[in-house]
């Protein structure tokens, strides 16, 4: 392959790995807390028309970013409240917020379809950027590209390191060990929600902002649900989550640049399911609770709580 066929492609994967990393990220800090939450697409597609209405309405991209994870912390505590103070149950809350998020977006955005705006601005370092191969894929990215890396990072060493994330990674495995001692369970999971809807907010908002730059009604096309499948993939670890973020997405451009060229025979709906129906046997293997032993999930993970009086 030549330059001019690699550097596009490497761009490519970029954008498709960057929105379920933001997603993924959001959802293992929630699970690390215990909190199962199956609403990510509905968090991330109101955090797509959300950033997108308000960039429409100002012309700030700043702005547009921080509407997108507003609206997806919103949703987010929507369910918080409704699982963690309410006690509802969390899976079907989660799919209730799915489906919640999929009707609003639609109906907030119909009078956005066919409205294009500026892509969100490419860095340009002298310098760096001009540089063959390379420039343009590491130094001329969004900042939303970026700021996905140094989250990634931060998440890393806050659960790893700090005392924090120390507290919220114990009220995942013994909530009532982590309540005897002190520590209050219920806000700290609902720090992890919002966090996770924030993130996820922000996937959304970087297809809309960035990678397709107008608003299409269900434009996230599942990429809740395999951002899902890729926190059990990683096995609740940054460092994995962001592999397997990249490798998804390598293999999502792969494929289809195969099927372009005509290398690959296999029928493209065969190829675009195989994403779900992998995110389908994991929750299942999560579900399960010797599947969920051999996944290293959180002991907690789902199950509600309510402080011993």
């Amino acid at each position: 392959m030549t330059a001019d066929i690699l550097v596009p492609m490497f761009v490519t994967v970029i954008g498709a790995a960057t929105p379920l990393l933001y997603a993924a990220l959001g959802e293992l800090v929630s699970e690390r807390a215990g909190v199962l939450n199956l609403g990510v697409e509905g968090m991330m597609l109101a955090g797509a028309v959300a950033g997108f209405a308000t960039v429409v309405a100002t012309g700030s991209h700043t702005l547009g970013i921080i509407a997108a994870a507003a609206a997806g912390a919103g949703m987010a505590l929507l369910f918080a409240i409704l699982t963690l103070s309410l006690l509802a149950n969390q899976v079907a809350t989660g799919l209730a917020l799915t489906i919640f998020g999929i009707g609003l977006s639609a109906l907030a955005g119909a009078g956005y379809i066919g409205t294009p705006i500026p892509a969100l601005p490419k860095l340009d370092l002298p310098g760096l950027t001009g540089l063959p191969v390379i420039g343009p894929i590491l130094f001329g990215q969004d900042v939303l590209v970026y700021l996905s890396l140094a989250a990634t990072a931060a998440v890393a060493w806050f659960l790893a390191r700090s005392r924090g994330g120390r507290i919220l990674r114990a009220c995942g495995e013994s909530d009532i060990a982590a309540h005897s001692i002190g520590y209050h369970v219920i806000r700290i999971r609902y720090g992890a929600v919002l966090f996770g809807g924030a993130m996820a907010g922000l996937g959304g908002g970087y297809l809309s902002l960035s990678v397709t730059p107008m608003w299409i009604e269900g434009m996230t096309a599942g990429r809740g649900w395999i951002a899902l499948a890729l926190v059990a993939f990683a096995s609740w670890r940054p460092g994995w989550l962001l592999i397997g973020a990249y490798l998804f997405g390598g293999v999502t451009i792969l494929q289809l640049y195969l099927q372009g060229s005509g290398m690959l025979q296999i029928p493209a709906q065969v190829m675009n399911m195989l994403p779900y129906l992998a995110t389908v046997i994991l929750l299942t293997v999560i579900a399960s609770g010797a599947g969920r032993q051999r996944l290293d999930a959180p002991a907690c993970l789902g199950r509600p709580f309510r402080p011993p009086s």
